[in-house]
């Protein structure tokens, strides 16, 4: 019986830290989403704008916080896309929540798309793998944009990592570099309580 009991509370144990390591690992997961680095692999039939706004090796500013950190980071342009971009809806494939306004999934980035622009409401699979669980999820298209879509690294402005091969920022969400240093303070701390509804 002693024996049986201490069977028991071992596989308690065993059970808590288990549920421990993997709240670490979802924890981990979420960080790692949040930090949006890629590998830099472009998606097939991807066409490179010949003459963006701005130019790979450039610098820009990110006007949009997609995530913590990100609005008003300068970006260093690594490449610049003419595609049509998407926002979309989408539950992962691994459970989590559902995800609604996801921006940017670009057309090329979908499975079995064609080249004809997808209208809202279009049901879609996605080919991307921007977040975890992303990749083979089943998507609903919100809106779509035809636009040059970038390639960015860039340093958050809340101290995180630098971020290699961010995708997507589009045209619009971007401004001149210059911009940033001849703007006043108070226009800068006016965006960064805007970037807090984000």
């Amino acid at each position: 019986m002693k024996k049986s009991w201490i069977l028991i509370i071992a596989i308690v144990m065993i059970a808590g830290l288990s549920a421990c390591g993997n709240n670490a690992e979802n924890s981990n997961m979420e960080h790692s989403a949040m930090s949006h680095s890629g590998s830099g692999e472009i998606p097939a039939g991807l066409k490179e704008e010949p003459n963006p706004t701005y130019k790979p090796g450039s610098q820009a500013v990110i006007q949009e916080g997609h995530m913590p950190g990100m609005k008003g980071a300068v970006a260093t342009i690594v490449g610049a896309y003419k595609t049509t971009a998407y926002v979309v809806d989408y539950t992962p494939t691994n459970g989590g929540e559902k995800v609604r306004g996801h921006k940017w999934v670009i057309q090329q980035e979908m499975k079995d798309a064609g080249e004809k622009e997808l209208q809202p409401g279009a049901q879609v699979v996605l080919n991307a793998d921007h977040m975890p669980g992303m990749m083979g999820a089943t998507a609903e298209i919100v809106s779509a944009e035809q636009t040059t879509v970038y390639m960015v690294d860039y340093t958050p402005t809340n101290g995180g990592a630098p971020v290699k091969n961010h995708m997507w920022v589009t045209e619009s969400e971007l401004s001149p570099a210059e911009s940033k240093s001849t703007s006043g303070n108070s226009e800068n701390s006016t965006d960064g309580m805007k970037g807090m509804n984000h």
